[in-house]
């Protein structure tokens, strides 16, 4: 297909609102970012994306339908300048945008995230001219493209572990004259020939804070990455390094989720029926329900990633209305079921009591009036990592 002759003039409208729309939703407070939104084509980034369809198929898996100009040029076109998240790959494996297909369900394992979230995070890593920066996970190379246009290409490194990918974000941004450094490389190790940097924006999500950024990192610099973990829980941490290479840092509040940094990502774990056997017949009443940190509520988004701080090795699943925390790690296992009346039932067994350490957590929690997550401090130094707040024992990291 030959795209149409007025397709830049077109998508060029388009970003003028999309950036007035993120400027009313004061995302684009800063002048400097706003124009870079309005310069940089989003387009250019995505040939192809998939959307999900407005019904789930037949096994109850989402189906996501490809988009791209061929297939439906204003549908592409318009979606792309939306502040949306793109998703452009599943579970690792590339797409043929010449000849896509629909997939059913599946893992995302790359995207472009929404343009009010890119601008954010170089935002809040307070990303100035004069800075050089360190960006972890180049995806589609468009967040890569508008830091180039703030701070010129010289300042800017990007890395991407799926060469695929970055092989595709280097001929979109060469192709628009952006020349950052580019390379292949995990995030969990940075990227040393390019260092030392004054900031570094990580845009997957990492389980602990890898040594290696902060060996990297100016001192008085930052780092701004979102931490993870096995049971899904997210926070985003604004890390400032000291010259004794130790750092400390505020969580920030909002519900912001990234891809997991592929070495950190949890392993499988087999069949939850498996596991519910290892626990036992045995069971006490939970004194806290698996809602209270699964529930789609900011609190509960906030307390999952505190509860998982204390089993940093556990995952979560749901069969039924049955919640199973499994931990490939020590082998331990725990089964909660709910009865008629709200109440939950909780089966453990294994060296650790997951579900118990959980309610640990959350008694403190709720004995410190429920602190939000600004109210936590991030400590990294050579003998661990751990969150603190003034009210509450100390939670560890997983080790590096």
């Amino acid at each position: 297909m030959t795209l149409p002759a007025d397709l830049e003039s077109d998508a060029a409208q388009m970003r003028q609102t999309m950036a007035n729309a993120l400027a009313q939703n004061g995302a684009l407070a800063d002048p400097a970012w706003r124009e870079a939104v309005e310069k940089v084509p989003r387009h250019r980034f995505v040939p192809g994306f998939y959307l999900p369809a407005n019904q789930q198929d037949a096994l109850g898996l989402t189906v996501w339908e490809p988009v791209t100009a061929e297939l439906d040029y204003g549908r592409w076109l318009a979606t792309a300048y939306t502040d949306t998240t793109l998703i452009t790959q599943f579970d690792g494996d590339e797409p043929d945008w010449k000849q896509p297909s629909a997939r059913h369900g599946g893992a995302p394992t790359s995207s472009s995230t929404l343009p009010s979230l890119v601008v954010r995070m170089w935002s809040d890593a307070d990303v100035r001219e004069g800075h050089r920066v360190l960006e972890i996970g180049t995806g589609t190379g468009y967040s890569t493209a508008l830091a180039c246009e703030r701070l010129g290409s010289a300042a800017v490194t990007s890395i991407e572990v799926d060469p695929h990918r970055l092989g595709q974000a280097a001929d979109a941004l060469y192709g628009l004259s952006y020349t950052p450094t580019l390379a292949v490389a995990d995030g969990v190790y940075g990227y040393w020939p390019e260092a030392k940097f004054d900031r570094i924006v990580a845009a997957c999500s990492f389980r602990t804070v890898p040594l290696a950024l902060l060996a990297q990192t100016r001192p008085g610099g930052k780092i701004l990455l979102t931490l993870s973990g096995w049971l899904y829980g997210y926070a985003r941490v604004l890390l400032t390094v000291g010259a004794d290479g130790t750092a400390e840092g505020q969580l920030l509040d909002g519900t912001v989720s990234f891809m997991s940094a592929r070495t950190h990502a949890a392993p499988m774990f087999g069949n939850p029926d498996h596991w519910a056997a290892r626990t036992g017949d045995d069971g006490r009443l939970a004194r806290h329900s698996p809602p209270r940190i699964t529930a789609a509520t900011e609190e509960a988004f906030h307390l999952r990633f505190l509860a998982q701080s204390a089993v940093p090795d556990a995952q979560m699943t749901t069969v039924g209305e049955a919640v199973h925390l499994v931990d490939v790690v020590t082998g331990s296992a725990a089964t909660l079921t709910p009865d008629d009346n709200g109440a939950w039932t909780v089966r453990e067994g294994g060296p650790l009591k997951l579900w118990e350490r959980i309610e640990h957590v959350l008694d403190a929690y709720d004995a410190a009036g429920r602190p939000g997550p600004e109210t936590f401090t991030l400590h990294v130094y050579d003998g661990g990592q751990h969150l603190r707040h003034s009210q509450m024992p100390a939670l560890p990291l997983p080790g590096p």
